[in-house]
């Protein structure tokens, strides 16, 4: 294992000594458990400052929420613990749901609440008049732990965020970069784009975190709109790569009468050089772009067609990756850098859409609400003394976990690490604390175990194993303004600890036991209906909606595909799929300003495109695409190279060249008349 490094060490540093401040303040002002100010600086610290920052205000938050929620349901259901059950349980369950709904830091606010109100509430019910009391001082507690992680983090050698955003930044756009070199080299020969190009949407969403931690960095608070911006283009550049790689490929299957194909070649070579920063400017490829693309009446045959497609993918490609590269600029000089404006125009690149499996989620959530009824049944018919913390910790654990696939693994790790931390407190509780009659002693004896396990914290590898470690073993020390320890307490606490992780544990077992495969495969599915539903037209969406959550969808999805989750009859090529619904969104779009013959060859290829994935959503399997929709397509290319009538006719022809490339990748070419000479303008990118 590698040793911590020096950032590391100062970390854990300030870790400790923010949970001693607040462990200090909280002896000093008498609280019933100041403790839990040591605990909480655990839980809220971060090795940036702008994530602890976050994390502690909505820590803060959901604090509060689940606090007041307990001043109500307490004395309202005292003389009722059956109810007094089925509200806790309900006030779990919609939290959490609440909370896997929003996938954004924010979501802390309403798990921390779901499981804040049972452990405040729960072991009040023996004493209900002292419930206000009780709230009260644990919102203190936290707060104070709070506000210390926060201070130390923010005044003692604070880390920005920004740095971290734009090393993840670069290493995604060296990426991206390598895969875009690829392509335009003609090296990438596989149809489907291999999990690894797909895993690069899966790192553009899980950006948002940090995004959202700029904001709350007082050193880089002013760059959150530009990350934003930037996301918005690194996901569009996704489907961008993805339809290069197709019409290279398709391209070079073309036999071409003149060189026209070769200086393409050429100049998508000289593209892959510049995004490898060779010398070169955007504007002079623009020009050859330019000089390459047929003109509206040279469209009579399909490589001419594929050839003005492939040149408008690419000049979307040098526009965003301009995009991308001044973005980067504007970020590293921060606020000097002043305005900056955007190459591309003609897409909206950022979304907020996202997509929810509210099946899964309803489900999990109800599990961990039937869960703490389950446990408080117990609790009620045993008379267990200490079983208030049995069933808080149950609730805990299955919220905590409740967005895992398999949250067993995870709840078993920590019984496993809860009662380690156990054990080790006990040692130090009934050991050596008693030789401990002063405070500079306590923090003495204390430094040793919490700086060893504070150094490992910021590997993410063990984050859940040192955090059980650092605040369970805070808790579990129960420091107190005077020694009080009372070791059958201690012992009886320690099992309904322990228990409840462990009642919890076997509960997922019974019923969350799939795994991933079910939520890959609604994912794959969902994806389908999404597009049976945008070709049949009775789901209007744009495409910042579509590419936002599309490629949220699919961030999803790539981790489950990684592991092995789903097998080979499940489509794979999420990025197909965008570039797929990219182009029914134009046809949708365009048909409607198209001459009657046209217009219905579109609509019949819609309703073709609609009935595929429909069938494909209903099968839970990848489907090839009808023959009969290959010719619909065919015809409908033909029909509007017959009826070339302006821009929209334009633009619905390549929407078609996309859909065909995207549906049928080795298709032999279609037949087509010569067109009609006409004076529209260029066309526009197509998928």
């Amino acid at each position: 294992m590698k040793l911590p490094s020096w950032r590391d060490w100062l970390f854990s540093a300030k870790a400790f000594a923010a949970s001693m401040l607040a462990l200090y303040i909280a002896l000093a002002m008498d609280l019933p458990r100041p403790y839990w100010a040591m605990t909480t600086v655990y839980v809220v610290a971060h090795p940036l400052t702008g994530a602890t920052t976050s994390k502690a205000l909505y820590r803060a938050l959901g604090t509060l929420l689940g606090a007041a929620g307990a001043v109500v349901l307490v004395p309202a259901f005292v003389n009722l613990p059956e109810f007094m059950s089925l509200a806790v349980a309900a006030w779990a369950g919609s939290l959490l749901y609440l909370s896997l709904l929003d996938r954004t830091p924010r979501s802390y606010v309403f798990m921390l609440a779901a499981y804040t109100l049972p452990l405040i509430a729960l072991p009040a019910v023996t004493a209900p008049e002292t419930i206000f009391d009780v709230a009260l001082a644990r919102s203190e507690e936290i707060i104070i732990g709070i506000l210390c992680a926060s201070f130390v983090g923010a005044v003692v050698f604070p880390v920005s965020v920004g740095p971290a955003f734009a090393a993840r930044i670069g290493v995604w756009l060296r990426d991206a970069g390598g895969w875009a070199g690829d392509v335009l080299r003609g090296k990438v020969t596989d149809e489907v784009a291999p999990l690894a190009r797909q895993k690069l949407a899966a790192d553009v969403v899980a950006l948002d975190a940090l995004i959202t931690q700029l904001s709350h960095d007082p050193d880089a608070r002013d760059l959150a709109l530009w990350a934003r911006e930037l996301r918005g283009r690194l996901l569009l550049l996704l489907p961008v790569l993805s339809s290069l790689n197709d019409r290279m490929r398709a391209l070079g299957r073309e036999d071409m009468a003149d060189n026209g194909r070769d200086e393409l070649f050429a100049l998508a070579r000289e593209i892959a050089d510049w995004i490898a920063r060779a010398p070169d400017t955007p504007e002079r490829l623009h020009a050859r772009l330019s000089a390459l693309t047929p003109a509206p009446g040279e469209l009579d045959r399909w490589p001419e067609l594929l050839r003005a497609n492939l040149c408008a993918r690419l000049k979307e490609l040098v526009d965003l990756w301009q995009d991308c590269l001044t973005l980067r600029r504007q970020m590293a000089r921060g606020p000097a850098a002043g305005r900056w404006k955007p190459v591309l125009h003609h897409r909206p690149v950022i979304g907020t859409a996202r997509h929810h499996d509210h099946g899964l989620l309803l489900f999990s959530a109800t599990s961990a609400a039937l869960a703490t009824i389950a446990a408080s049944l117990i609790w009620i018919a045993s008379g267990w003394a200490g079983g208030a913390n049995f069933v808080a910790m149950a609730a805990v654990a299955c919220c905590f976990f409740g967005a895992q696939d398999r949250p067993a693994p995870f709840i078993w790790a920590m019984v496993v690490w809860c009662a380690t931390a156990q054990a080790i407190a006990g040692i130090l509780l009934f050991v050596v604390v008693p030789l401990v009659h002063d405070f500079e002693t306590l923090v003495l004896v204390l430094a040793p175990p919490f700086l060893l396990v504070g150094a490992f914290i910021p590997r993410p590898e063990l984050a859940l194993v040192t955090l059980l470690l650092a605040a369970n073993g805070a808790g579990s020390l129960s420091v107190q303004s005077h020694y009080n320890a009372d070791f059958a307490l201690y012992v009886n606490e320690g099992l309904a600890v322990v228990g409840g992780l462990l009642f919890a544990w076997i509960w997922v077992l019974m019923t969350k036991p799939f795994g991933a495969e079910i939520a890959a495969r609604r994912l794959v599915r969902s994806g389908w209906a999404d597009l049976a539903a945008s070709a049949a037209g009775s789901r209007l969406q744009d495409h910042r909606v579509l590419v936002s959550r599309t490629l949220d969808r699919l961030g999803q999805l790539v981790p489950r595909l990684a592991s092995g989750a789903i097998g080979d009859g499940v489509a794979t090529d999420g990025l197909r799929d965008l570039r797929v619904g990219y182009n029914v969104l134009d046809l949708q779009r365009d048909r409607r300003a198209l001459p009657g013959a046209a217009k219905e060859a579109l609509n019949t290829v819609l309703s073709g495109t609609a009935g595929h994935f429909r069938a494909q959503a209903k099968a839970g399997a990848a489907l090839l695409p009808p023959a009969g929709l290959l010719d619909h397509v065919d015809g409908a290319i033909r029909a509007v190279l017959a009826q070339r009538a302006g821009q929209a006719a334009d633009n619905a022809l390549q929407a078609l060249v996309g859909l065909r490339q995207a549906l049928f990748p080795v298709a032999p070419a279609p037949l087509l008349p010569p067109a009609r000479a006409a004076d529209a303008p260029p066309l526009l990118a197509a998928e």
